[in-house]
């Protein structure tokens, strides 16, 4: 029989005791190593059966054993030793408290957020980085305010059928039993938000508090009494249900996360977020939601948008358009045309989301899209990915070469304490008497060969301890009362090479790549002398049928008698998978289609543990590949089909394994380590560790996105929004003259029949600027190398100055040194110029000769 009500009884500790209630509700447990053997020592066989949840083990210890540590001084020391330690953590000083002029506070919006495996509220790589992101704030003081939904159901719960094809389920999650805390009115009521529906419905979400360190994320849940049954399931699962569904989950996030910002700001008076960063195009809405406020103090729609638009940072995470989220126009019109936003006209909203653009839908409402007009300040998650991203959303900017789109690139990182193995820190820790892998000497010699091997062979082993375990317990809830075959204590060996995959199964990041010559790489598996084996997990979207059967095509191999003890899939991919997985590999494989991985941060983690890469040159590789940290498998851009491209690519990538990756592995010293092997550990350990950190990423936006963010929204609200004003007002009388902006005439001297190197190159612009001043413009010569077609390359400009008006137009001039040989182009393009503007190409206006 099933429950008709399910909650969860918490324990009641003994007094002295009460530090580990609050150690275990702030989820700096997860990444914290003396408080996670603090747990484990409480009972280690329960901390296992409880999947490392604090809250689940104190629920479930018996009384026996809690009364035992009561009496137990030395352990209640360490309890409160940790506690002290925590709150030192969450007041003192850090590196954001050093800079002068940083935002007081910022709000960041993710639809998924992956901090730990006892908060299942992620689906894959896009949670994981919003919860490093708070994670690696936290560490650095940085003021976030995270801001996401709560999914009763999570994403869902893999198993694998006996025919190898993907099954969901979805257990339902209790909040009551999790890390998270109601927030509360003054009056002890919980507090809401509400958002208004066609029909005259009312959308209502109670806010769940979950501490992440010293970061507060948010979390709105809709499963209340407020609503009627058909509402109450708008946050039943990530990534579920049809399109009115996912726009729900959208307005909710965004608009409804505003709310419980100045709700949640009010509550505990904490400053108001000045910036406000969007992590893909999901929470995109919450501009709206601030531009209403702004109308409701006395601003247009005009200049409300120019306030926002300042203080707002767009991410995008997806290379490819199918990647974004896409409304039918009407369905966005009909929940606009209500009284959801107060002052915001049901036109302006199309207009922001409009792909008014070559290829363009005019039907459809584009989450990106409208992320990209509602922010100033924008950017792609590796340098690739920017340079995609500026091609994929170039039409916003006709007429501006692809580099000048203003999206810019930070490239991800990971949370180094969370994906660290604690083999790695007790090493660096005895050796160097350290306890940070990103910053220590891995070149020291106090850390010897024969340390790294014998590490890389502990997480090995425990990778192995932990995939046998788990494919038992798939195996048992697949056929229950049969035995688990005995082969099954043969499944993988902890002293063969371990390549790693793991990741969401989408086409594009080719699962099966591997199996298309399958007896080749059936020869690798079963080498007499140097075997390979592979570990790989993944969920296909419970939607995509084709990620599902790569899946069964993946698993129907592991299962052939000759290679299963040599490849396996494990179900259900999460953070708890993956901490092991990462550290227990030799090599990390990926093998995308190039350019659609935008970053791909498992390899990041898996190098933090001294793994090697085996990557197409995407993502994060293409810019941190040098040589010695692993192998590049070259992509085969000029093949004809993709066919053709999966054949080449999946040679290079047997050969490389046979000829470079195993060879290395096995060649062994007398000492019975693998020097040369080592010696890439220790470089991949010595390079990679501080620029894969996700400290350096936060940093980064802090530096380069945050602090500008919020100068701009400061020079625009000061003074009753005087700022906004003026900009709304100039961008208004700017685009209305544009079209009369033209360079009319250009001149050029000072360059000999036989231009040399070192010539200065005078020229002359006439520019027709109609109703505009020249104030109003920023005139520039753009030069570089001349290319086929005249196409510029390897561009730089100079400015162009005010020499004097002529009739209808004016003058600017300027000299450009010739400083380098070869062929040479140059163009005049005038843009316009404020103060304000982030970049030349804001407004998506240029005249060019």
């Amino acid at each position: 029989m099933k429950a008709i009500r399910r909650f969860t009884v918490r324990t009641v500790l003994p007094e002295s005791l009460g530090a580990l209630g609050e150690l275990a509700t702030n989820l700096r447990w997860s990444w914290h190593e003396p408080t996670l053997q603090l747990f484990t020592s409480i009972d280690p066989a329960l901390w296992e059966r409880t999947g490392h949840d604090p809250v689940a083990l104190l629920g479930e210890v018996s009384p026996a054993r809690l009364e035992e540590l009561a009496n137990d001084h030395a352990f209640v020391g360490r309890a409160d030793a940790l506690l002290d330690d925590l709150h030192n953590y969450l007041s003192e000083p850090r590196w954001y408290q050093s800079l002068e002029n940083a935002p007081t506070s910022i709000a960041y919006f993710s639809p998924e957020f992956g901090i730990a495996a006892a908060l299942p509220q992620y689906s894959g790589g896009l949670g994981i980085l919003a919860g490093d992101h708070l994670k690696s704030a936290s560490d650095l003081g940085v003021p976030i305010i995270g801001v996401g939904l709560f999914y009763r159901a999570g994403y869902f719960r893999q198993g694998i059928s006996r025919e190898g094809w993907q099954q969901e389920s979805y257990p339902v999650l209790d909040p009551d039993g999790l890390p998270l805390s109601v927030l509360r009115n003054p009056d002890g009521s919980a507090a809401q938000v509400a958002l208004a529906l066609p029909d005259d419905r009312v959308l209502h979400a109670r806010i769940w508090q979950a501490k992440v360190g010293r970061v507060p994320l948010l979390l709105l849940d809709t499963d209340i009494t407020a609503n009627p049954e058909e509402l109450r399931g708008v946050t039943d699962r990530l990534y579920g249900g049809g399109g009115e569904h996912r726009l729900l989950q959208e307005l909710l996030l965004g608009i409804g996360g505003v709310r419980a910002v100045k709700i949640f700001t009010e509550l505990t008076g904490s400053p108001a977020p000045e910036v406000f960063h969007t992590n893909e195009g999901h929470a995109g809405f919450q501009g709206l939601e601030r531009i209403s406020d702004l109308i409701g103090t006395g601003l247009s729609f005009a200049e409300a948008l120019q306030v926002v638009r300042a203080g707002t940072v767009f991410t995008t995470h997806t290379p490819v358009p199918a990647g974004i989220d896409r409304f039918d126009r009407s369905l966005v019109e009909r929940y606009f045309s209500t009284d959801l936003l107060p002052g915001v006209q049901v036109a302006d909203v199309l207009a922001l989301g409009a792909e008014s653009y070559d290829g363009g839908s005019p039907s459809t409402f584009n989450m990106a899209v409208m992320g990209l007009r509602l922010g100033q300040r924008a950017n792609g998650v590796s340098q690739l990915h920017g340079e995609v991203s500026r091609g994929m959303f170039g039409g916003l900017w006709p007429q501006f070469d692809a580099e000048d789109v203003p999206i810019t690139s930070v490239t991800n990182g990971v949370h180094a304490p969370t994906w660290t193995d604690p083999a790695v820190l007790d090493l660096v820790s005895d050796r160097l008497g350290a306890w940070d892998t990103t910053s220590c000497d891995w070149r020291n010699e106090a850390i010897t060969d024969r340390d790294l091997w014998e590490m890389k062979g502990r997480m090995r082993a425990q990778l192995v301890t932990d995939a046998r375990r788990r494919l038992t317990a798939s195996w048992n809830e697949q056929n229950p009362g049969a035995g688990v075959p005995a082969w099954f204590s043969d499944l993988l060996d902890p002293e063969v090479l371990t390549i790693g995959f793991a990741r969401r199964v989408p086409t594009y990041k080719r699962l099966t790549l591997m199996l298309h010559d399958r007896e080749r790489l059936r020869k690798l598996l079963t080498h007499p002398e140097r075997p390979v084996q592979l570990v790989i997990a993944g969920k296909s979207h419970p939607a995509d049928d084709e990620g599902k059967r790569l899946i069964q095509e993946l698993v129907q191999f592991a299962s052939e008698p000759d290679v299963r003890t040599r490849i396996v899939f494990l179900p259900n991919y999460d953070i708890g998978m993956a901490q092991l997985l990462y550290p227990g590999t030799d090599v990390w494989l990926n093998n995308p289609l190039r350019p659609l991985e935008a970053c791909g941060t498992s390899g990041m983690k898996a190098a933090l543990n001294g793994s090697l890469n085996l990557s197409i040159l995407d993502g994060w590789w293409a810019e941190f590949y040098d040589g010695e940290n692993g192998w590049a498998i070259p992509s085969a851009d000029s093949a004809g089909d993709a066919a053709e491209r999966d054949a080449l690519e999946a040679e290079s990538l047997y050969d490389l394994i046979e000829n470079q990756v195993a060879p290395r592995f096995y060649d062994r010293g007398a000492d019975g380590v693998p020097t040369r092997w080592v010696a890439s550990m220790r470089h991949t350990l010595a390079t990679l560790s501080p620029a894969l950190s996700a400290d350096r990423m936060v940093k980064e936006y802090v530096e380069r996105l945050y602090v500008p963010a919020a100068q701009s929204e400061r020079a625009v609200s000061d003074a009753g929004f005087a700022g906004g004003r003026d900009l709304a007002a100039w961008v208004t009388r700017v685009r209305a003259a544009w079209p009369a902006v033209h360079v009319a005439h250009v001149e050029s001297g000072g360059v000999d029949t036989v231009p040399q190197v070192g010539d200065q190159l005078h020229v002359r612009a006439h520019v027709t600027l109609g109703d505009l001043s020249p104030s109003d413009v920023k005139v520039e010569v753009v030069y570089g190398r001349a290319r086929d077609e005249d196409r510029l390359a390897e561009v730089e400009r100079a400015r162009l100055e005010v020499e004097g008006t002529e009739g209808d137009a004016t003058a600017f001039a300027g000299t450009v040194r010739l400083a380098r040989a070869g062929s040479f182009g140059y163009t005049v393009r005038v843009t316009p110029r404020h103060e304000l503007l982030a970049t030349p190409a804001e407004l998506g206006l240029v005249a060019i000769a």
